[in-house]
């Protein structure tokens, strides 16, 4: 019988379990695979799926992988002339480490326990370029001064069914805030949660919005990598539940004209387990509130393609769309990238910038770096902006398209300073062959246009 039916069988555990329940669960039959993964440039698990008991004798030290995991477009394309691998090294292989103390029950997948690995230089040194990565090492620079960091995601995705010409949203009507949903998408919200509860991963709500099948998801407070861990689990799961409906969940930022869909990064600070911007609306906003939204003002225009990184990202910023426009902050003010929101202990910051298409873990990095570096400077907060802030001609406004977030990104001193000039190439390399892609693609729209 299947361990997850049979009573006398081991139980099936919800959440993360570490090395010792994992060696139990595999002596019982519980765990049959393990799935070695590893966040790639746009968000996405990849990796190997191992016979669990290979793994446990064989690979605890690590697995070995193609480089070009960190080194590819959407489509996994490999894409040459990378710093670390390319066609000039030949692609040769990493040593992925896995983190056995946090592996994770896939419920979707019976039988199959999820681990993140760490991929390392041939001298154990960690590929400075690798997502998760990247984002540990802005964390700890903030450790360094004192601070840690707590976040919780909101995002947003279209779910969509095929249609004679393509995928469509799976409804038309507003069903912002609605209660009474089409049965199909009550089940499907309905299964999510229960495999997210299964996979341990806590959600505050399921929303639905005013756009054409559209949904939002919440998640809780905490651990900043935790919480990039999870809401890469809940793409993955998301993707694969949708499927069994009969639908695609889009994450892209504009997946249609007019349509916007976001990946809100709501942090804050903490030093030694004390909230570091508790204060009230009207008062003035405490030293590391103000140095660190000044931050973000200062450094974030310099790093745009790690929020913001496709051609697509920058069609969702629009006026009055709750989209910013510009790089302002307010409070309580959806219109701003910035937003400080919450009273009292419960005050924090939502960056509102990175769109659905973002990596987490790069989107955050960039927000961190950026914090940091108004922590670091004792940067002076400009005043907020208290009017409509799509006018607030005051602010720098947000870049129009990739070409021109590029050009600034890759030449930027502060973003090679925050991020260190290897990494900077890297992505800088990546935005380079996403407009190459798309410039030497002709679009539905173009024939539209262009045929009379």
């Amino acid at each position: 019988m299947n361990a997850t039916t049979d009573p006398t069988a081991t139980p099936w555990p919800a959440g993360p379990v570490n090395r010792s329940s994992l060696q139990r669960l595999l002596k019982d039959r519980a765990v049959t695979d393990i799935m070695l993964a590893v966040p790639d440039l746009h968000g996405r698990l990849m990796g190997k799926l191992f016979n669990a008991s290979v793994f446990l004798e064989r690979m605890t030290g690590g697995a070995e992988m193609c480089s070009y995991i960190l080194a590819t477009d959407v489509d996994m394309t490999p894409l040459d002339t990378f710093d670390f691998t390319g066609w000039d090294q030949g692609f040769g292989d990493v040593l992925v480490i896995p983190d056995l103390d946090q592996v994770r029950m896939l419920p979707h997948r019976p039988g199959t326990a999820l681990v993140f690995g760490t991929p390392v230089h041939d001298d154990a040194s960690p590929v400075e370029v690798a997502p998760r990565h990247l984002l540990a090492t802005q964390l700890e620079r903030l450790r360094t001064v004192g601070y840690e960091v707590k976040v919780g995601v909101e995002a947003e995705f279209v779910l969509c069914t095929d249609g004679p010409e393509g995928p469509v949203p799976a409804w038309t009507a507003s069903l912002d805030y609605a209660l009474q949903h089409p049965p199909e998408i009550s089940d499907f919200l309905h299964h999510l949660a229960q495999a997210l509860s299964d996979a341990g991963i806590g959600y505050e709500a399921f929303k639905t919005e005013s756009a054409a099948g559209q949904c939002e998801v919440t998640f809780p407070y905490g651990d900043a990598l935790a919480a990039c861990d999870h809401y890469t689990i809940f793409r993955h799961l998301v993707g694969q539940i949708a499927a069994r409906y009969g639908m695609t969940a889009v994450f892209m930022a504009a997946p249609q004209t007019g349509v916007g869909s976001g990946l809100h990064l709501h942090l804050s600070l903490w030093n030694e387990h004390a909230p570091s911007f508790a204060h009230r609306r009207g008062q003035q906003p405490p030293p590391a509130l103000a140095q660190a939204t000044a931050g973000l003002i200062s450094a974030l225009p310099h790093m745009a393609p790690l929020y913001a990184p496709t051609v697509n990202s920058y069609k969702r910023y629009r006026p009055h769309s709750f989209a910013p426009t510009r790089f302002n902050w307010g409070f309580d003010h959806r219109g701003c990238a910035v937003r400080v929101t919450g009273h009292g202990h419960g005050a924090h910051l939502e960056v509102r910038l990175a769109g659905a298409d973002a990596n987490v873990y790069l989107a955050l990095a960039a927000d961190t770096a950026a914090i940091a570096h108004g922590i670091e400077e004792k940067l002076t907060l400009r005043p907020a902006c208290d009017g409509d802030a799509y006018q607030d001609h005051s602010a720098i406004p947000l870049y129009p398209d990739l070409a021109e977030a590029l050009a600034y990104f890759e030449h930027s001193t502060v973003a090679q300073l925050l991020l260190g000039k290897d990494v900077v190439r890297h992505y800088a390399h990546a935005a380079k062959a996403e407009l190459t892609w798309h410039r030497h693609q002709v679009t539905d729209l173009e024939r539209q246009r262009g045929i009379r």
